[in-house]
């Protein structure tokens, strides 16, 4: 269908002949994303053409057929100019029951759920996707919709509208997107209404969540069906958006207890089964997110709770969702891609948990470096869960280095020592320099007194075992034993002279470390040493 024909027929003003091109071209163009850059003119013309048929009092059919047209444009940013503006956004708001606070109207008097009829609710659900594109696509768009206050809207009929799919999921979507393109919006969602409190009002809503302790959800049945698809959907926006408003502290008066409400859901959620395993995992990540903005100290709540049939137990906590968060750790590494934004959340998140909570440290220390019992393999050489995060430490990426290594050395109690039995001092180094600890010694946080014990078997080789490659090395031949002495002249001036070659070429460049044990070019820590000595030296 030509735009060309939509755009006459709408001229005309014919509703029947509208809704049977409108159709066609919906049809036609429903998985279209690029537009021909010479229609651009004619795109824009559509779209105010069809703002203007929905200004008026057409009929439902009428109008969700002009909406879905609109939305199918407006993912094209060259046509947006009328869409984006008030008058445009008004439309589009009024016919998503979202009237604008800027009014005058008070959004508790729009239509109410139990009064939208299947038809009204296919128009709401179209007039909020065509929000989500606008809003999306054009920073401009974005500003009307803070100075309409439409967040605010959003909150106000979330808790009415939740019950329906579509209309709470895309309500929902477009208070994401709104929370995070626009810092102003959070501040103001965070200042003026509880949005935090409702949104999890939403998760309790959408995950049946059942409290049968002051932060205790039931836990889920072992024979309940998994998570609907629908439910699933409506919980993930609900959680990025929460994520959103949870990147500053709470500004309610009852900040900490709305968190630790918050984390009590979340392990209610990292408990629950999805229809598929992928959402599963997808439901599992942005829980993992939103728990990486809270404060740590209330992570307790995740092992606070007692211990049922089936269930992790240590020292007396259930650490079932401990249990969900390191298994899910371990298939994000085996993943092997997108470590940056998949992998680090869950690091941190452990991290801090392991740091801030004894229980959960040791916990989880227990499983990821249990007490060693041979050395002859190098630690980054495996299918263990350990080997795979030394093998990290190494990695390309600075986030995801620096995120096992810091992972690994809390479980270590931040002792030097603890970190390179376990990894080696050629896998650490980096992480000690970093840390200012290459010479040894233990991190800042304080830790409780109790000992690691080492095996027997471990502390038997422990004399033979490479610090730097933290493993019992084979014995290896020596090359230099058939050499005669003229021989092994040769091979030393030989090797001066290519060092050399490489030094003066920039390839290499010769290191030393300074007094606070970080690392310098050695003409620096060489003057170093030379100015201290001659300071010292007395007559």
């Amino acid at each position: 269908m030509d735009l060309k024909e939509i755009l006459s027929r709408l001229e005309i003003g014919n509703e029947v002949e509208i809704v049977k091109v409108l159709l066609q071209y919906n049809q036609e163009n429903s998985q279209t994303f690029t537009f021909d850059k010479n229609e651009e003119n004619l795109q824009i013309k559509v779209c105010r053409s069809l703002l203007t048929a929905l200004g008026t009092q057409e009929g439902p059919c009428c109008q969700r057929a002009s909406l879905e047209t609109l939305r199918i444009l407006s993912r094209d940013k060259r046509a947006l100019d009328p869409v984006a503006t008030r008058e445009g956004l008004l439309v589009l708001a009024g016919l998503a029951q979202l009237p604008s606070a800027q009014d005058g109207a008070d959004p508790a008097d729009s239509l109410q759920e139990d009064t939208l009829t299947p038809e009204q609710e296919s128009v709401v659900v179209e007039a909020l996707k065509c929000l989500c594109n606008v809003v999306y696509n054009s920073p401009a768009a974005q500003q009307v919709c803070a100075d309409l206050k439409l967040a605010h809207s959003l909150c106000t009929h979330l808790r009415s509208r939740c019950g329906r799919h579509a209309v709470g999921l895309f309500s929902l979507r477009l208070l994401f997107l709104l929370t995070a393109l626009r810092p102003d919006v959070r501040a103001s969602l965070q200042s003026q209404l509880p949005a935090v409190r409702l949104l999890r009002e939403v998760l309790e809503r959408t995950l049946q969540v059942r409290w049968v302790g002051p932060y205790e959800a039931g836990a889920p049945e072992p024979e309940a069906t998994p998570l609907p698809t629908e439910d699933n959907e409506r919980a993930m926006e609900a959680l990025k958006a929460m994520f959103n408003l949870t990147l500053t502290d709470p500004a309610e008066e009852d900040g900490q207890h709305q968190v630790r409400l918050i984390i009590g859901v979340m392990r209610h959620l990292l408990l629950l089964r999805t229809e598929t395993e992928e959402k599963t995992e997808e439901a599992h990540s942005h829980a993992v997110n939103l728990l990486s903005n809270l404060p740590a100290g209330c992570l307790d709540v995740l092992i606070d709770v007692p211990v049922q049939g089936g269930q992790e137990q240590y020292g007396g906590n259930n650490m079932a969702a401990v249990q969900v968060l390191l298994d899910f750790l371990e298939k994000r590494i085996d993943k092997g891609s997108n470590y940056k934004e998949g992998l680090t959340p869950v690091l941190s998140l452990l991290t801090e948990g392991s740091r801030r909570h004894r229980h959960i440290r040791r916990f989880i220390k227990a499983q990821v470096l249990p007490p060693l019992k041979e050395a002859k393999v190098r630690p980054e050489i495996g299918t263990t869960i350990r080997n795979k995060l030394v093998r990290l430490m190494t990695h390309v990426d600075m986030g995801v280095k620096q995120g096992a290594a810091e992972f690994l050395f809390v479980l270590c109690k931040e002792s030097v020592d603890n970190l390179l039995k376990y990894t080696g001092y050629g896998n650490a180094a980096g992480h000690l320099v970093a840390k200012g600890l290459l010479a040894g010694g233990r991190g800042e946080t304080k830790y409780s007194d109790d000992e690691d014990s080492d095996t027997e078997e471990y502390k038997s080789v422990k004399p033979l075992i490479n610090p730097i490659t933290g493993h019992v090395e084979e014995p290896m031949p020596n090359p230099m034993e058939e050499m005669t002495e003229e021989q092994k002249e040769y091979e030393a001036q030989k090797m001066v002279i290519m060092l050399d070659e490489l030094i003066r070429k920039g390839v290499i460049q010769p290191m030393g470390v300074r007094k606070d044990c970080t690392v310098a070019p050695l003409e620096e820590t060489l003057r170093q040493h030379t100015h201290e000595s001659s300071g010292s030296d007395t007559d």
